[in-house]
C-alpha cells in the first residue's frame, strides 16, 4: 500500500512538472510575438507611412513590410535582434524610394482620410491603425478599422486624391467576436 501511495505521489509530482512544461512550450512563441510587436511599435520613427509585419519560425524572425526612412529599417532590425530568445533575424523590410511626388501624395491622402470626422479617430495616438503606403503614385492602405463602412470611406477618400494611379485597400475589419 505504501508503495502504491509513493508511486501515486511520484506521478502527481511529475505531472506538476510535465504539464506546465507543455504549456510553457507554447508560451515562449506567444511571448516572442508580443515582444516583437511591442518593439516595432516603440521604434521612434515608425509611423503612419510605414507598414511592418513579421513571421516567426521557432525563434527565427523574418521582418516584412515597407518603411519611409532607412533609419527605421535599421533600428527595427537591430532592436528585434537584441530581444531575448530571438535567433536569426532576416530583414526583408523595403525602404520606399525617395520621391517628392509620392511625399506630396502621402500628405494629401493623410489629410483626406484623417481630416474627416469619420476617420480622424484612427490617427489618434502615437501609432495610427491605418497606415498609408505610397510607391510610384500607387497607394496601399494597411491596418485595422472598426467596420466595413470605415474601410470603404478610407478607400473612397484615397481614390479622390488627384495624381494617384491606383488604390489597394488591405484594411482589415476588427473582429468583435
Amino acid at each position: 500500500m505504501k508503495r502504491l501511495t509513493f508511486v501515486t505521489l511520484l506521478l502527481l509530482a511529475l505531472g506538476a512538472f510535465i504539464l506546465p512544461a507543455q504549456e510553457q512550450a507554447a508560451q515562449p512563441a506567444v511571448q516572442l510575438e508580443t515582444d516583437i510587436r511591442n518593439t516595432i511599435l516603440l521604434v521612434p520613427h515608425y509611423g503612419v507611412f510605414d507598414n511592418l509585419a513579421f513571421k516567426l519560425d521557432g525563434n527565427d524572425v523574418t521582418l516584412l513590410g515597407q518603411v519611409l526612412l532607412p533609419v527605421s529599417r535599421e533600428e527595427i532590425s537591430h532592436r528585434v535582434a537584441k530581444l531575448a530568445g530571438i535567433g536569426k533575424v532576416t530583414d526583408n523590410i523595403e525602404v520606399l524610394p525617395l520621391s517628392r511626388s509620392d511625399d506630396a501624395l502621402r500628405l494629401q491622402v493623410y489629410r483626406r482620410l484623417f481630416g474627416t470626422s469619420d476617420l480622424y479617430r484612427y490617427a489618434l495616438g502615437p501609432n495610427p491603425s491605418i497606415h498609408i503606403m505610397v510607391k510610384g503614385g500607387r497607394v496601399t492602405l494597411e491596418g485595422v478599422v472598426s467596420n466595413e463602412g470605415d474601410s470603404r470611406i478610407a478607400y473612397m477618400g484615397a481614390r479622390k486624391v488627384n495624381g494617384i494611379l491606383s488604390v489597394t485597400n488591405n484594411l482589415k475589419i476588427l473582429s468583435t467576436k
